[in-house]
């Protein structure tokens, strides 16, 4: 068993930053591949970000990368989604996932899910 809950969304100018913190609970969660979604008003939930439970490969969505990074701390069992030079494009409820299969895109694909936090990038 794994519960996630989200942390770190708010309103930010275009251009600024924020960072996101998921906190997991379950001493197995550090065995787990984990990923952020999100999803837009009016749009399906999209891929962003997922790392391996080693955090020895990062994956990204094409729309995100270089701008955005996924880090891992097993250890105090935290994800953190750092993001930079936003774009109102960006707006969304992001969401922390967790999965046991590799290097998945998919959210049919993650077991365990935050709520979600709320990211709204003004222009």
């Amino acid at each position: 068993q794994v519960q996630l809950v989200e942390s770190g969304g708010g309103l930010v100018q275009a251009g600024g930053s924020l960072r996101l913190s998921c906190a997991a609970s379950g001493r197995t969660f550090s065995r787990y591949n984990a990923a952020w979604f999100r999803q837009g008003p009016g749009k399906k939930r999209e891929f962003v970000a997922a790392i391996l439970w080693s955090a020895s490969n990062s994956y990204y969505a094409d729309s995100v990368k270089g701008r955005f990074t996924i880090s891992r701390d097993n250890a105090k069992n935290t994800v953190v989604l750092q993001m930079n030079s936003l774009k109102s494009e960006d707006t969304a409820v992001y969401y922390c996932a967790a999965s046991s299969l590799h290097g998945s895109r998919s959210s049919a694909d993650y077991d365990y899910w935050g709520q979600g936090t709320q990211v709204t990038v003004s222009s």
